[in-house]
């Protein structure tokens, strides 16, 4: 799926307006689903919002950001707050929020060797600073385990 056409397309459908910037895939978006510059006018997207909710609330959020491209071009308020701008999403049926994006969890696994006892820390320990909680015993860094 070329992005940019997708974004044109959506655009006349659901404005009626010409999207004349290019639109790009940023995976380092996090917990937003897209970004509207306006210093030169391109669009960024949450690939990740595509892979686990869908082309529908894809869309939605595409419409999301058309509606601050396309205020921002007609000189009206075109942040969260304005009134232009809520009329107006809530007109083409965009979302305003975007849906929360599973993100596993990474952690670091260490096991006492006296007594097997667990420890999941999410930083780094040091093993000749740090001792078991329980025994005192010496700690074993196990590996990385992901969870949800």
């Amino acid at each position: 799926m070329n992005l940019t056409d997708y974004v044109k397309q959506v655009s006349q459908e659901d404005f009626g307006k010409p999207f004349k910037h290019t639109a790009h895939w940023n995976k380092r978006l996090r917990s937003t689903g897209g970004r509207f510059f306006p210093k030169d006018g391109h669009l960024d997207f949450n690939p990740k919002i595509y892979e686990e909710h869908g082309l529908t609330v894809f869309r939605q959020i595409v419409r999301h950001e058309l509606c601050h491209y396309h205020l921002y071009a007609e000189r009206k308020g075109y942040r969260h707050a304005d009134a232009d701008f809520k009329t107006l999403l809530q007109a083409v049926n965009g979302l305003r929020y975007t849906p929360k994006i599973a993100t596993p969890q990474k952690y670091k696994t260490y096991t006492c060797q006296s007594c097997g006892q667990i420890y999941h820390r999410k930083r780094q320990i040091d093993t000749k600073k740090y001792r078991c909680g329980k025994c005192q015993g010496l700690l074993q860094f196990d590996g990385m385990v992901t969870r949800d």
